[in-house]
């Protein structure tokens, strides 16, 4: 018997499959081994990635994954690329000596953290790769498996994807509930949970011991009920989102199956029955159950009654608590309804309201003068109109006149080419405009056809019996004509058929609006106009009266680093609620209050007016640099207006802008390397740190000052020095990065 090649029976997209995740093994092997240098290959895509975690995956779980994909170094420099993108080869660390280290189940993480306190652990840089790697691979292990409203943490399901989907699909909720966790941080039982959880699909002792580590020395922290998940502080990582979601993964199935069994309980009427006609005017709302969970905030509303949503909270507390092991803000996780009360939830306000409170009806004073300007508009248009027909009179009696003086001047046109074509084209386009606007005008029309048919001898009978039959024939043809172009009963018949047809439109219009909010309750959501302006207040921007001052504190940055960090902190307000229904409010705090703080702030540096620093700045703030080019920072009034929701993002709270302000030193410091992930630069400057609640000396525990919900920055890294280039300074102003981005692990003390 002839033996067949196991190769042989794989189809070709298996093939190229196996042939892929071998090219990368033996790429992984020679890179290891010392047979590649380390700086020469590339990194891994997605789709690598991804076909070299499945390769690992037999019997129902992945095997291996330290040895065989973390500690491998293309992982580790793809970790790289997504902590830093235009990442250099990193100097601080050995990419291979890290990968020696995680083969041999010897890397150390207590060695590669810094404890400023107790509770307050920060890692360094290459602890952070690995970290990174390790996301990367539960990303593909368990991203595919987690229910559709686990949002957070997660590729494409940010913040502003889960208030669309509450927007587009939360229909007639009644009672809903937000669930309040106590603050309270994962302990070893939470923890032992978790790699239960992390077995029962990653079979890999090295890679759940590494994870336990991770926690015992609190390079990991996940902490339940507070204000700085997901937020961008320093003492948080990509890994916390997902490891939450891998906890929380047995709760969303819980509820998913909650709401299978409810929406099987209360199946919808079959459209058939409903297109019969039997049942037309009974309006049907099947009970529905909504869940949303974003990270530790939870979400669940029901289209039911006020027992069931009680059964369901009641459901919800038992779970988590002896489940998970999480303790529940029970008196917080209140039932509200969803019509009467607005709920807090992703740091918004919603709230169930008719379809014409988010689409309300025309005023009658903009209906007038929406009139108004659509008449305005047709007087300029035939303005232009009889302005193009003048120019062209105009034009045309020149062209006569030249043609006539250069036939009376010579015997005639001599050319070697023709244009009477182009002529010709010309003066039918002119002459067929000419027609169609004098056939649209209907009282024209009228005057000529009344003139053309009225009064005519020519149909009086017994003078029709005395004229050649040619003759009356013709007059006949004339008529007919004159009746098809120039009649104006079938346009004024079209006229009123269209204005009978806009106004049945209307009528239906209203009734089906009248219907729509007596039967439908769609989603509201608002910025928290209250907690902003106290923000406002807290921060310095605006005074007691609610007018915008300078914050004397700034004087001492320069005039570019005040105007980006104003700039950070309102580009990251618009962007984090350009969702929301009162988006003008958070514009007009933008565009006045911070806008006239700045320009406060600058007056006061330079001990000037408001006019002259506007003289000098503009209203748009702009810098300009060595070459005399100006740049923009500040949200121009224009940009401001043109924003709003448009994008799918996860933006950042403001949180960590607010509460953070750097300040660059006046001492000499030795030069040093960026601390900035994988900055090589040298050109550095120390930067101090100065947070807000140490410079207000506000606790953010006292509730009446601090503002609810906003998060802080550990009150330790208060003070600290950062050496910082130019570039990552300018960044962090901005806010396109933040201390999370930064190596705070090197930070110093400087007197």
């Amino acid at each position: 018997m002839c033996s067949t090649s196991p190769k042989l029976l794989l189809n070709p997209r298996m093939a190229s499959y196996v042939s892929m995740v071998a090219s990368l093994h033996l790429h992984i092997r020679r890179i290891v081994f010392g047979n590649a240098h380390p700086r020469l290959h590339s990194t891994l895509t997605k789709p690598q990635l991804k076909a070299l975690v499945l390769d690992h995956y037999s019997h129902g779980k992945f095997s291996n994954l330290i040895q065989n994909i973390v500690a491998s170094p293309p992982v580790l420099h793809t970790a790289c690329q997504n902590l830093s993108p235009s990442f250099p080869p990193p100097d601080c660390f050995s990419i291979p000596a890290t990968c020696r280290e995680l083969l041999e189940n010897r890397f150390d993480v207590a060695s590669c953290c810094l404890t400023l306190t107790p509770s307050f652990v920060l890692p360094n840089l290459k602890l952070k790769v690995v970290i990174e790697a390790i996301r990367m691979v539960l990303e593909i292990v368990y991203d595919d498996r987690f229910v559709t409203f686990c949002y957070g943490g997660r590729v494409g399901m940010g913040r502003h994807t889960a208030i669309r989907y509450l927007k587009n699909s939360l229909e007639n909720p009644t009672w809903w509930f937000t669930v309040r966790f106590k603050p309270h941080r994962f302990q070893h039982f939470h923890v032992e949970k978790l790699c239960s959880v992390i077995e029962s699909k990653v079979k890999d002792s090295i890679f759940i011991d590494l994870i336990k580590r991770l926690f015992q020395c609190k390079a990991l922290v996940i902490e339940l009920g507070a204000d700085w998940l997901g937020r961008g502080l320093p003492h948080e990582c990509g890994l916390c989102s997902i490891l939450i979601n891998v906890y929380f993964d047995a709760f969303d199935k819980e509820i998913q199956e909650m709401r299978l069994r409810e929406n099987r309980e209360n199946r919808e009427l079959d459209p058939k029955i409903i297109a019969s006609g039997l049942y037309s005017d009974v309006f049907y709302k099947p009970v529905k159950v909504y869940a949303v969970r974003y990270l530790d905030e939870i979400l669940l509303a029901t289209s039911g009654s006020k027992m069931l949503a009680l059964e369901l909270r009641m459901g919800v507390v038992k779970t988590l608590e002896l489940g998970l092991g999480l303790r529940v803000d029970k008196v917080n996780t209140a039932i509200h309804s969803a019509v009467s009360e607005k709920i807090e939830f992703l740091g918004m306000e919603l709230q169930a309201v008719p379809p014409s409170i988010l689409r309300p009806p025309m005023s009658e004073k903009a209906i007038r003068a929406r009139k108004k300007y659509l008449r305005q508009k047709e007087v300029r248009a035939l303005e232009l109109r009889n302005a193009r027909a003048r120019n062209r009179r105009k034009l045309g009696l020149k062209i006569f006149s030249h043609v006539y003086k250069k036939i009376k001047q010579s015997d005639g046109f001599k050319f070697d080419f023709s244009i009477e074509n182009q002529v010709r084209e010309i003066f039918r386009s002119w002459a067929d405009e000419v027609v169609q606007e004098f056939l649209g005008n209907i009282d024209e029309c009228q005057e000529w056809h009344r003139s053309l048919s009225a009064g005519d001898f020519l149909q009086l009978r017994h003078i029709r019996n005395q004229l050649p039959p040619e003759l009356v024939d013709a007059y006949d043809k004339f008529q007919e004509q004159v009746d098809k172009h120039l009649n104006p009963i079938e346009a004024r018949k079209a006229i009123e058929e269209e204005e009978r047809r806009v106004k049945e439109e209307e009528e239906q219009n209203y009734s089906k609006g009248t219907v729509e909010d007596l039967t439908k309750l769609c989603m509201k959501v608002e910025a928290p106009e209250i907690l902003i302006r106290k923000a406002v207040k807290l921060v310095g921007f605006t005074n007691h009266m609610g007018r915008p001052r300078p914050i004397e504190f700034l004087v001492a940055l320069e005039d570019a680093d005040i105007i980006k960090w104003y700039a950070g902190i309102a580009r990251r307000w618009l962007d984090y609620f350009c969702c929301c229904h009162n988006f003008k409010t958070v514009k007009t705090i933008v565009t006045y209050h911070l806008r006239f703080s700045c320009i406060l702030t600058l007056a006061e540096k330079h001990e000037s007016t408001k006019r002259e620093v506007i003289k000098h700045f503009s209203k748009d703030l702009r810098v300009y640099d060595m070459n005399g080019n100006h740049e923009v920072y500040f949200p121009t009034e224009r940009e401001v207006k043109m924003m709003g929701d448009r994008n799918l993002s996860d933006p950042k709270p403001v949180d960590g802008a607010l509460s953070l302000a750097v300040v660059r030193l006046a001492s000499d410091e030795p030069p040093c390397h960026c601390i900035a992930h994988f900055c090589d630069k040298t050109t550095t400057v120390f930067y101090r740190v100065h947070l807000l609640q140490n410079r207000l000396n506000v606790s953010p525990l006292d509730k009446e000052k601090w503002v609810q919900g906003m998060g802080v920055i550990h009150e330790s890294l208060n003070r600290k020095c950062l050496p910082l280039c130019t570039d990552h300074v300018n960044d962090l102003y901005m806010g396109r990065i933040t201390l999370q981005d930064i190596d705070c692990s090197y930070c110093v003390d400087v007197d």
